[in-house]
């Protein structure tokens, strides 16, 4: 088997694999359908609508991160995910069955939205860390761009099936699509072979796990710079589900159809680079920053197409670097975390990365509903451009940047002596407090 589906030769990751995959379909259904129902259903074309909806659909993960992480770290993932995905298929029937009634609100979307929301809020750290259970520890950067991978596979399908469905049936019907495909992954976590699980460390139960992981954090001063490019950048620029329905609906005048194309084309890059992500062996964070310089550049080339179809052409370059950018964030948190503490740091990016969207969203949807909608996709290009550059410029002073030029293999190679050196600090740091705390204990 090739490098790139090297984690697929590991039968429960097949499962896995397979069952995320019918559930990420419908979960891009749903996303299509509920920005559209709020932006030409439940309100008079309101960027700030839709915004709210998406606002409140990510609080949760501002709310709750850091507690989920202390969950995700002590108990069984595998019968979490299954408690979690039963929670989000019986959330979607939920939904569509209010709408197939006709008796939906905008209140009952922005209800239903946080309730999904709380669910994703502790789903998400279990999903990312549960990965970890399911290849050996060398296949765990491949095993993280292969679910990304089959998170974009479903996002070139789910938006055009969406629009489609939208436009033939209604809207009721892709929610309740959507919660029945949960059963997927649900019958994928019932089958594995537990005995083929790998035995990851748990975090024991005592006091002050949520100051322990914080003060991991705090002290990785690489892993800060990854939290802050993502979060800067989900908050102002990933908000693609609210922008391009106002694009589609305001700035061309199309339909459901049309809308649903539009996130299927971006999946197209956004593939693309999670299927390169999958070949990388090891993660850099060097390729974080460029990528997100890349989707700065190429949010601003996409906001300016005059056409709908030279719009869609010029998104594809725009998923490309946005998956390269989370992709190898999320491989290189994981893989530089020691595994007790897994849990609670991803659940602190996840936090940053989600929760960044209650602030970021109805910001761009005001921008949408008052500048423009192009100026809604420009803003998040402007933000990328600044942070990325930031950072850089940050870790050139800070970190002692040694750039070598090969002149027999045309690369720069870039090495970071303190960044290493913090990583080290940190965990010897954290083991010491906890000696320190149990031997305080009576």
């Amino acid at each position: 088997m090739s490098r790139t589906f090297a984690s697929l030769g590991y039968f429960n990751y097949r499962l896995w694999f397979a069952g995320a995959l019918v559930s990420n379909v419908g979960t891009w259904m749903q996303r299509v359908a509920q920005d559209w129902l709020v932006l030409t259903v439940l309100s008079q074309d309101s960027g700030i609508a839709v915004g709210t909806v998406t606002a409140l659909q990510f609080l949760p993960f501002l709310l709750l991160g850091p507690f989920a992480g202390v969950l995700v770290d002590r108990v069984d993932q595998r019968k979490l995910l299954i408690a979690t995905q039963v929670a989000a298929g019986a959330l979607g029937v939920g939904l569509g069955a209010i709408v197939l009634a006709g008796h939906a609100e905008l209140w009952h979307v922005y209800v239903f939205a946080f309730g999904l929301g709380v669910v994703s809020a502790v789903d998400v750290p279990a999903r990312q860390t549960f990965v970890a259970a399911l290849v050996p520890a060398e296949g765990l950067p491949n095993a993280v761009g292969l679910n990304s991978a089959s998170f974009n596979a479903a996002r070139l399908i789910g938006p055009a099936v969406a629009g489609l469905t939208v436009a033939w049936i209604g809207i009721g019907w892709v929610f309740i699509v959507n919660g029945l495909t949960f059963a997927a992954t649900v019958v994928a976590l019932v089958v594995m072979r537990r005995s083929e699980l790998v035995a990851v460390e748990r975090a024991p139960r005592e006091k002050g796990q949520v100051r322990q992981g914080l003060g991991y954090v705090r002290r990785r001063s690489d892993i800060i710079m990854v939290m802050v490019v993502v979060s800067v950048v989900a908050a102002l620029g990933l908000n693609f589900q609210m922008t391009s329905a106002l694009m589609a609906r305001i700035e061309f005048g199309r339909g459901p159809e049309d809308y649903g194309l539009m996130g299927s084309v971006l999946a197209i890059g956004s593939l693309g680079g999670a299927l390169l992500a999958a070949r990388r062996e090891r993660p850099r964070l060097r390729l974080v920053l460029g990528a997100a310089l890349l989707f700065g550049l190429s949010s601003a080339v996409m906001a300016s197409m005059p056409t709908y179809h030279l719009y869609m052409a010029a998104s594809i370059a725009v998923g490309f670097s946005q998956l390269t950018m989370l992709t190898s964030a999320n491989a290189y948190v994981q893989t530089t975390t020691e595994p007790f503490m897994r849990g609670r740091v991803m659940a602190l990016y996840s936090m940053l990365l989600m929760g960044s969207t209650p602030i970021g969203a109805p910001i761009i949807g005001w921008v949408g509903e008052n500048v423009g909608p192009r100026w809604s996709i420009g803003v998040g290009s402007i933000a990328a451009i600044a942070v990325a550059i930031a950072c850089t410029m940050w870790a050139v002073q800070h970190w002692n940047f040694e750039v070598t030029y090969h002149r027999h293999r045309p690369v720069l190679e870039f090495t970071y002596p303190n960044r290493v050196n913090s990583r080290d600090d940190a965990v010897l740091r954290l083991r010491a407090q906890q000696i320190e705390d149990s031997s305080s204990q009576p």
